[in-house]
C-alpha cells in the first residue's frame, strides 16, 4: 500500500476514529487502526468490539492494500507535523510502515489486518430513519448527563431514543434525575432503542462538525449512524426501558419563574457551605423570592442567599442535591426557567420558559428529605 496525503487530513481522520480505542483492550489488534486503500479512498477503522468507528478521506493512492497500524504511534507521530504532504508506504511481507516527508522519514511496526474484527451487519428486521444533525446532537447533549452508571440496571446506562408519530424523544434517567427532550421529524416511524453512553458521547463529538441529515439504521442489537464521511456502528443496550412517563407529575400547581443564571450562580455560592456527604441545599420559596440555604453542622458553616422570582403561590420549602440542581440548570440554557412544584415530597419539574418551536425539553429532579 502506498499513498500521499496531507498530514493534517490524516491526523484529523485518525483522531476522530481513534477516540473509540480503549486503554484496556481485550484483543491486541484493537490497539491498531485498520487502514484500507481502494479507488483513491483511504478508510480508517477503529473498534473496541462494542463500537466501531469508520472514516474515510481521499488520497493520492499509488498502490492499494490493507494494514493494521499502531494507533498511539501513528497519532503521536502525526501530531508533531506541520501542515505538509506526507507519503505512507507499507511492506506487505514485513508489515513495516514507512512515513516520508520533505526533510525526513520514520518507520513504524504494523501488522496484518486480516484478524481485525469485522463490522457487525444489521439483520433483515432493521429500521431506517433520517434525522437532522442538530436534533440528534441536541437530544444526546441535553440528556446524556442524566444517564446512570448502574450495573444492576444496565438499561438505564444509556439514552433511550423513541420514534413515534412524526416525533423523536430522547430520555435519560438515573432514578434521581430525569431528562426528556422531544422534537418533530419528517419520518413517521414507530421504533426505539437504547444507545450506550460511550458511543453517544462519541456521536455528540462527531455531530458538532456536521450539518444536514444523519441516516440512522438499527435492529434489535445494533445501530449504524452515517455522519458525512464517517460511519459509527455500535451495539445497543438490550432490554425494556422503564416507563418514564409514570414518574413525571401531571399536576404541579405551583409554578416559579426565575432567572436561570442568577439562580445557578446563587446555588453555586451557597453550595460551598453544604454538607459534603449530602450536598443538600434548601429552597424556601415565598412571594416573589427564593431563599437558598445550606449548612454543614459538622464544620459550623452555613450560607444563605435570596433570588428574586415571579411567584404568588403557596409557600414551599424543598430540598435538592446541589450538584444535580446545578447540572439541570446548566442543561436548560435559556435565560429564564420555570420550576413546577407540588410540595416538598414530590419531584420538581424544570422547563425552559421559551424554546424552539417543535422542541420540548423537560427535566425532573427528585427532592431530598429536609431534616428538622
Amino acid at each position: 500500500m502506498k499513498f500521499t496525503v496531507s498530514s493534517s487530513a490524516l491526523l484529523g481522520l485518525l483522531s476522530t476514529t481513534g477516540k473509540i480505542i480503549s486503554s484496556k483492550n481485550t484483543l491486541p489488534i484493537l490497539d491498531y487502526f485498520l487502514l484500507e486503500l481502494k479507488n483513491g479512498q483511504l478508510k480508517a477503522t477503529a473498534s473496541d468490539l462494542e463500537t466501531t468507528f469508520v472514516g474515510s478521506i481521499e488520497v493520492d493512492g499509488a498502490k492499494e492494500g490493507m494494514i493494521a497500524a499502531p494507533a498511539k504511534l501513528m497519532l503521536d507521530s502525526l501530531k508533531e507535523f506541520s501542515e505538509q504532504p506526507i507519503t505512507v508506504e507499507t511492506n506487505d511481507s514485513t508489515w513495516e510502515i514507512k512515513i516520508t516527508w520533505k526533510t525526513g522519514e520514520a518507520t513504524l511496526p504494523g501488522t496484518s489486518g486480516a484478524s481485525y474484527p469485522a463490522v457487525q451487519a444489521l439483520g433483515e428486521d432493521k429500521s431506517s430513519i433520517s434525522l437532522s444533525s442538530e436534533v440528534l446532537e441536541n437530544g444526546i447533549s441535553k440528556t446524556i448527563f442524566a444517564a446512570a452508571d448502574d450495573e444492576l440496571r444496565p438499561v438505564m446506562n444509556g439514552v433511550f431514543v423513541s420514534f413515534e408519530s412524526g416525533k423523536v424523544t430522547f430520555v435519560a434517567t438515573d432514578a434521581h434525575k430525569l431528562v426528556r427532550y422531544s422534537s418533530t421529524i419528517k419520518d413517521d416511524v414507530a421504533a426505539n432503542f437504547i444507545l450506550p453512553k460511550k458511543p453517544a458521547n462519541l456521536l455528540k463529538g462527531a455531530l458538532g462538525k456536521e450539518s444536514g441529515d444523519i441516516d440512522v439504521e438499527f435492529d434489535s442489537r445494533n445501530a449504524v449512524f452515517h455522519i458525512g464521511s464517517y460511519t459509527m456502528v455500535c451495539r445497543l443496550i438490550e432490554g425494556n426501558y422503564p416507563n418514564y412517563n409514570a414518574v413525571i407529575p401531571t399536576a404541579n400547581p405551583n409554578k416559579v419563574i426565575v432567572d436561570r443564571v442568577e439562580l445557578l450562580n446563587g446555588i453555586k455560592r451557597v453550595a460551598v457551605c453544604s454538607n459534603q456527604a449530602t450536598n443538600l441545599i434548601k429552597l424556601e420559596i415565598r412571594a416573589n423570592k427564593i431563599d437558598l440555604l445550606a449548612q454543614d453542622l459538622d464544620f459550623s458553616v452555613s450560607a444563605r442567599e435570596s433570588v428574586a422570582t415571579a411567584y404568588d403561590g403557596t409557600d414551599i420549602t424543598i430540598g435538592f442535591k446541589s450538584t444535580f440542581l446545578i447540572e439541570i440548570l446548566q442543561g436548560l440554557e435559556t435565560p429564564s426557567v420555570v420550576m413546577e412544584l407540588a410540595d416538598s415530597t414530590r419531584a420538581g419539574v424544570f422547563k425552559p420558559v421559551s424554546d424552539k418551536a417543535g422542541d420540548d425539553l423537560l427535566m425532573l429532579l427528585m427532592p431530598m428529605m429536609i431534616n428538622a
